[in-house]
């Protein structure tokens, strides 16, 4: 039988190493001049591969329709990417949050063994090829032409094109024509775990590049109900603020009620404990001690020992104590002010970032339309999908790139 796959990403290359390991004539048809690139960016260029959490868990933390990835979990779990990428010899190690990376900390140890195995199995690449139709006769996919005019007959095809994060890598919505032009419904295409826009950008302007660990996050509706809660790391960017606890939330936002008038009112407030570990009474006796080591020192020389260096000179604006007070003429009035404000770093959530900058999409081909036991169009026979193109996803973490694996290698089964 022969088996299409049209994109050469993660979910692509599973799909593809399956149909051959079932011994079907299998061609990866990809856009860009080599595949995987999505695979060397992700992790930060270390490529957070999977997580190691038991897989039933996984469906909580894919606030897209998890539920839809029972049966592609079952067929192809987080042990089952390690194991393959071990046996190429990809050794792997468990970071915090349970991440789950080469012990190379480099992406493209992972790519090469994908792609030495595709090599093994005699899978064709063609590279630099732009599927623009899905040919169908009789309510049934057989075949592809691309934008050169070449025609590519197949008994089954799976499109696997990604969405439209990271458009450099080749991920530009191709996928979302092909499908619509077929009758699939699109559900409308939203960045996810993406940067958050702060109203206070010149503050963030100040602070960019800062990275914060073990802090906490609050976001909030109107200063009290509480949408988001995450402890971990996060960034201060040109425009706002990043890192993993900003792109879950921004998971979370994304499919709030109402989360565009809110913003647009700005009634959306994120709150950052800089000191998560000590309560409010604890913090103020730290400094306190800190405050009699350099009494002698002015306010703006005696929080090295608290903070980062950066982000100094923003506190003692927010703080609105005098930077060249001396420290033994602070009241208990100011200093319980500074405590509350180490405690509540409040700020402004104005937007969420462009597409481009965002690590996937939400929206996609609409699941009612994919059997989830086999990734096969309920619409037109022998068309599958996988990966990204799917309406699911999920937080940062590894378990996107795990949704790629499965649906992959459940297209490919199939």
């Amino acid at each position: 039988m022969k088996v299409l796959v049209i994109g050469g990403g993660p979910a692509g290359m599973i799909a593809a190493l399956k149909a051959r390991e079932d011994g079907n004539d299998v061609m990866i048809l990809e856009k860009m001049n080599s595949l995987g690139r999505k695979i060397l960016i992700t992790g930060k260029g270390r490529c957070n591969i999977t997580n190691s959490i038991p897989i039933e868990d996984f469906i909580s933390n894919i606030p897209g329709n998890g539920k839809f990835l029972y049966s592609s979990f079952k067929n192809f779990d987080n042990k089952d990417i390690v194991n393959l990428l071990e046996n190429k010899g990809v050794k792997t190690k468990i970071e915090r949050g349970n991440r789950v990376f080469p012990v190379s900390d480099k992406s493209q140890d992972v790519l090469f063994a994908l792609l030495d195995l595709l090599k093994e199995k005699n899978i064709k690449i063609k590279n630099n090829m732009c599927v623009n139709k899905i040919i169908v006769e009789n309510n049934k996919a057989v075949g592809v032409t691309t934008k050169d005019g070449q025609e590519f007959i197949a008994d089954k095809i799976i499109i696997a094109t990604g969405g439209r994060s990271y458009p450099k890598t080749g991920s530009t919505g191709d996928g979302y024509k092909l499908a619509e032009e077929l009758g699939h419904k699109i559900i409308p295409i939203r960045p996810s775990l993406v940067p958050l826009n702060i109203v206070e950008i010149n503050m963030c302007k100040e602070l960019q590049g800062l990275s914060l660990k073990n802090v906490k996050i609050t976001i909030t509706e109107n200063n009290n109900k509480i949408i988001y809660e995450d402890f971990g790391e996060m960034l201060f960017t040109h425009f706002g603020v990043s890192g993993p606890t900003i792109l879950s939330a921004s998971s979370i936002l994304l499919r709030y009620k109402n989360i565009e008038n809110l913003l647009k009112n700005k009634n959306i407030k994120l709150s950052i404990d800089l000191k998560p570990a000590l309560s409010k009474e604890k913090l103020d006796e730290r400094i306190l001690r800190d405050f009699q080591e350099f009494k002698n020192k002015q306010f703006k020389n005696c929080m090295d020992k608290l903070l980062p260096k950066k982000m100094i000179p923003v506190i003692i604006e927010k703080s609105k104590i005098n930077k060249e007070k001396p420290v033994n003429e602070i009241t208990k009035t100011e200093r319980l002010k500074l405590v509350e404000l180490l405690k509540n770093f409040n700020l402004t959530i104005e937007s969420f970032g462009d597409i481009d900058t965002a690590i996937i999409t939400a929206g996609g081909v609409s699941t009612k339309e994919i059997d989830p036991k086999t990734m096969q169009s309920k619409l037109i026979e022998g068309l599958y999908f996988a990966g990204e193109i799917i309406d699911v996803d999920a937080y940062t973490g590894g378990f996107n790139l795990q949704i790629a694996w499965s649906t992959g290698y459940t297209a490919g089964m199939n």
